[in-house]
């Protein structure tokens, strides 16, 4: 009785995190080019920072919501951390240039036709399933520490404080 109480008392708080499938893990590394394809990116070049990897459309509500997060993280703790958006097609430059003007949008856009962000979700030819927005936080050591899913167990990572929190403890 006592087993299954813990085994379902570990169940719920598996459940209750609703994030992380990806996470423990070296993050895949990646060059990959600005919107205007003038300047590669390289996730190397962070070693150091906490980063955060938001891959987004440029179309998608919650994709704003955690955007408008980003910036005061960026706003926050200025160059201890790095906000790299990634965005997939059918985003391009006209559409990446509006949203950055219309939401006031400093952190670095990068432009994936789909390897990185398949390299990050694992995805395979029978599990092609990505679900935006997707946040990695990854560490000073380039390591995966946690990875979110936008729901309504993650609304206070989007949208409000909760991922201050998880930064405060990987600055530490």
């Amino acid at each position: 009785m006592i087993r299954r109480v813990l085994w379902m008392a570990l169940l719920a708080v598996s459940v209750s995190l609703g994030s992380g499938e990806l996470s423990n893990r070296r993050a895949p590394g990646f060059a990959l080019p600005d919107p205007e394809y003038k300047h590669y990116y390289d996730l190397q070049d962070y070693r150091g920072k906490v980063v955060l990897i938001d891959i987004m459309n440029t179309g998608c509500p919650h994709c704003l919501l955690l955007t408008t997060t980003l910036e005061q993280m960026k706003a926050k703790y200025g160059d201890k951390i790095a906000v790299l958006e990634v965005v997939l097609p059918p985003d391009n430059q006209a559409t990446i240039a509006k949203y950055k003007a219309a939401n006031k949008v400093t952190a670095t856009v990068l432009c994936d036709m789909g390897q990185m962000t398949a390299s990050y979700f694992k995805a395979t030819p029978s599990d092609t399933h990505i679900d935006l927005p997707h946040l990695f936080v990854i560490d000073k050591q380039g390591v995966i520490r946690n990875d979110f899913t936008y729901d309504a167990k993650t609304r206070e990572i989007f949208e409000g404080p909760g991922l201050f929190a998880e930064i405060d403890k990987l600055l530490k």
